[in-house]
C-alpha cells in the first residue's frame, strides 16, 4: 500500500521492505505543508555521514528562527563522529534509554539555553520556548534534505553542567541526534515497535479553546 503526499509516493508504515529507510507520513486530518507531514524521529540511524556544507545548512535554520526580541536565546554544543572522543562526551550525557540509539547518530547536539536576556539582563521567560523554535526551524530544514531529527528530553544535566562547565545562567534543555535514517532491518530489535509504530496526535477540539478550557474553538465549517 502507498500514500501520496505532496506529489509523492511513499511507503506506508508496516511495509515488509527492511532494507530501506521507512518513511511515516503524518495522517493529518487538514493539509500541512509535506515537510511536517513527513517529519519525524526515528530510533535509528544509517552510518552514513552529514555532509559538512548539509551540516551547516540545517545550523543556519535554527539561526534564523524566531525569538522574544531577537535575544536568540539558544546554544547548542556539538559533537560529529570525525570527532570521536567529543561524540562519546555527548553520548555520555544522555539517559541510558537514548545512548544505545543515538550513539548510532553521526551528529549530536545539546540543546542549551542562556536564561539571563542579553537585552536587559532580566530573567528571559521565553529561552525555552525560543529554543524549541530554533530546534524546530533545524528539525525541517533537515527533513527538506533527506536527514532525520531525533529530540530528546532525557538528558543527564548534572553531568552536562560538570563537564561542560556551564555557568549558572545556561541550562541544558535537550538533546538532538541528527543523521540519515536507518533501514527498519538495522534498528535495534528492542525499539523496532517504536520505530515502525504509527504516528498519532490529539485532535484540534482537545487543545484549541475559545473563552474557556471547557470550551473547544469552533474550527469546524
Amino acid at each position: 500500500m502507498t500514500q501520496l503526499t505532496a506529489g509523492r509516493t511513499l511507503r506506508s508504515v508496516g511495509s515488509p521492505d527492511t532494507f530501506r529507510p521507512m518513511k511515516k507520513t503524518a495522517p493529518t486530518d487538514h493539509p500541512v505543508h509535506a515537510l511536517i507531514a513527513d517529519r519525524w524521529s526515528p530510533y535509528g540511524f544509517s552510518d552514513r555521514p552529514i555532509p559538512p556544507a548539509e551540516l551547516r545548512s540545517i545550523l543556519e535554520a535554527a539561526r534564523w528562527a524566531p525569538s522574544s526580541y531577537n535575544d536568540q536565546p539558544w546554544i547548542y554544543l556539538l559533537a560529529t563522529k570525525a570527532d570521536a572522543e567529543q561524540h562519546g562526551v555527548l553520548v555520555s550525557c544522555l539517559v541510558e534509554g537514548n545512548r544505545g540509539w543515538a550513539t548510532t547518530a553521526p551528529v549530536l547536539l545539546l540543546g542549551l539555553t542562556r536564561r539571563i536576556s542579553a537585552r536587559n539582563g532580566e530573567p528571559n521567560a521565553a529561552c525555552e520556548h525560543d529554543l524549541g523554535l530554533a530546534s524546530a526551524n533545524l528539525s525541517l530544514e533537515a527533513t527538506s534534505r533527506g536527514i532525520s531529527v531525533h529530540q530528546m528530553s532525557g538528558i543527564l544535566r548534572d553531568r552536562i553542567r560538570e563537564v561542560f562547565s556551564l555557568p549558572d545562567d545556561i541550562t541544558p534543555v535537550t538533546a538532538l541526534a541528527l543523521g540519515y535514517c536507518a533501514a527498519q532491518g538495522d534498528v535495534p530489535e528492542n525499539l523496532v515497535d517504536r520505530h515502525t509504530r504509527p504516528r498519532e496526535r490529539r485532535a484540534l477540539a482537545s487543545f484549541i479553546f475559545t473563552g474557556g478550557l471547557d470550551q473547544p474553538a469552533p474550527l469546524e465549517d
